[in-house]
């Protein structure tokens, strides 16, 4: 039977702060939103590489301050960036093969499959058998040749984020060694994370390990290179913090004490979810392992503050994903079909956070508050300060208090015309109810005929300081291009941009998009 699970006591009401945490947003800005996988380019997804430098001279000529992309870990079962191998490292399918062709690591001739792959739409399954093989062949040219790269001492990397990088580069080693297998279902040696450091089989996966270890190298040299680039037009980047993992990840079976296991089968004993609602009368059983928030407090948060330490070297600003699930989240337990019987039980509250102010005072965080909240969640993020979100699509239909409404905004916020979780906004425009429509037309005032290029606008003339719009509603896509469906579990996270489509947004629409930040003081 699995242990007894620790009550956590709510947060003390007296606890609050005389004045917020964090106070970061000063000042107005744009930026918009492209996951790097999107990028084109000729290599099945997009790269580190001068696709990328490219969409960041045109946030340059645009006056665009910031490019926020999704989380980029190595995704796992389902291809999403919140569901990831690792909470630290990253993910190696972003790594420019191209750059390898040139130090002499590969022959060109290797990258020809993956230019046969489709522009429009990452093909992960592809990717997953090709990419692989061809970073193991670059890293035992690279062992062979001792060539040096552009990214900085190979050894030094790896003493440096040995903490979580020898426990990344071993499960992945082991996973496929294992055909794939979650770690629950490896042999004890292995399974048993304390046990596996003795296991002869790591010494015979040595070449392995490393290989992982040069994939992470190359990904993290790559990114290093182009937050350089991105720094001298000007361009910070806002990145993205899931507040879950995946139970498959080297997080978990490093750790098993942070989460709800079962000490036994080192199983997941409930998962993450949410209760049903208007939208689903099951709810939604996400599957993530729940923290062990009592194991956290005791170490003072360790594991955390190491994770936003870790996301804060690699952008300017973090958003973190579900912020309502640190003031309460709704714990299904297992086993369990739906969401139905689960119960909502107290998160770390402020003190996470204060941990946070502690190790890290001038983070620049964004939470991510979107769906029905609580007075406690709303007073947990004033409490801390930290800029919400506001999304222009949540807005339409109802009355004048609707807190996304424009003229509801407050300063210190976020607003997007829509997330990559929502359809585009011309997508959204052509299916919604048409009292939404209306509502939309008579409050800003427009036809309807150029919705995406209306919903910018709003945005950027919004009282919330920051405005951040998806690259798919400056081109005016429709639903086609959308990112992500939440609840689908397939076909998601595909879209690409051309290389033709990135071209054409230099000239009149770059120098718009310019003139609208002059005008609106962004």
């Amino acid at each position: 039977m699995p242990a007894p699970r620790k009550k956590i006591s709510p947060p003390s009401p007296s606890a609050s702060p005389a004045a917020p945490l964090f106070n970061w947003l000063q000042n107005r800005s744009a930026g918009v939103l492209l996951h790097p996988t999107a990028l084109p380019g000729a290599q099945g997804c997009g790269v580190l590489d001068e696709q990328a430098v490219r969409f960041l001279d045109f946030l340059q000529a645009a006056g665009i301050k910031y490019w926020q992309v999704c989380p980029l870990g190595p995704t796992g079962f389902g291809d999403s960036p919140y569901q990831c191998y690792s909470a630290f490292a990253g993910n190696p399918n972003l790594v420019d093969l191209a750059a390898l062709v040139r130090a002499g690591l590969l022959p060109a001739a290797e990258l020809k499959p993956l230019a046969t792959l489709s522009a429009d739409a990452v093909d992960f399954e592809a990717l997953a058998r090709l990419k692989p093989r061809l970073l193991q062949a670059a890293h035992a040219e690279f062992r062979r040749k001792r060539t040096e790269l552009p990214y900085g001492d190979y050894d030094a990397f790896c003493r440096r984020e040995a903490h979580w990088l020898e426990d990344y580069a071993t499960f992945r080693a082991l996973k496929d060694h294992f055909g794939g297998k979650p770690w629950w279902e490896w042999p004890t040696a292995e399974r048993d994370h304390a046990r596996a450091q003795k296991s002869p089989l790591l010494a015979k996966l040595a070449p392995e390990i490393d290989a992982w270890r040069f994939g992470q190298y190359l990904f993290f040299g790559q990114w290093a290179q182009l937050r350089a680039a991105a720094q001298t037009r000007g361009v910070g980047i806002i990145g993205d913090l899931p507040i879950f993992v995946a139970g498959d990840s080297a997080d978990a079976w490093a750790a098993p004490h942070l989460f709800e296991l079962d000490p036994r089968t080192l199983r997941s004993v409930a998962v993450a979810g949410v209760p049903p609602d208007y939208f689903s009368a099951d709810g939604q059983l996400w599957g993530n392992p729940l923290y062990a928030w009592e194991a956290h407090r005791a170490d003072g948060y360790a594991w955390w503050c190491a994770r936003l330490k870790s996301s804060l070297e690699l952008c300017d600003i973090v958003r973190i994903d579900h912020f309502r699930g640190f003031d309460a989240y709704w714990r299904v337990p297992l086993p369990a079909e739906n969401a139905r019987k689960g119960a909502w039980v107290p998160g770390p509250g402020l003190d996470l956070f204060r941990a946070f102010h502690r190790m890290l005072p001038d983070a620049r965080i964004i939470a991510e508050d979107l769906g029905v909240l609580t007075d406690s969640v709303n007073q947990l993020r004033a409490d801390t300060g930290l800029p919400g979100m506001l999304v222009l699509q949540f807005a339409w239909g109802g009355d004048a208090k609707n807190s996304y409404l424009p003229h509801n905004a407050p300063r210190n916020a976020v607003v997007y015309p829509g997330t990559h979780d929502n359809d585009t906004t011309a997508g959204w425009y052509r299916q919604a109810p048409e009292h939404e429509r209306d509502h939309v037309r008579r409050y800003l005032r427009v036809s309807g005929d150029d919705i995406a290029w209306d919903f910018i606008r709003a945005s950027y003339t919004s009282p919330a300081r920051l405005a951040i719009v998806p690259l798919q509603d400056i081109l005016a896509l429709d639903s086609s291009a959308r990112f992500n469906t939440p609840g689908v579990p397939s076909g998601n996270w595909r879209w690409r941009l051309r290389g033709e489509q990135l071209e054409k947004l230099f000239g009149r629409t770059a120098e718009y998009l310019r003139a609208l930040a002059t005008l609106t003081d962004r």
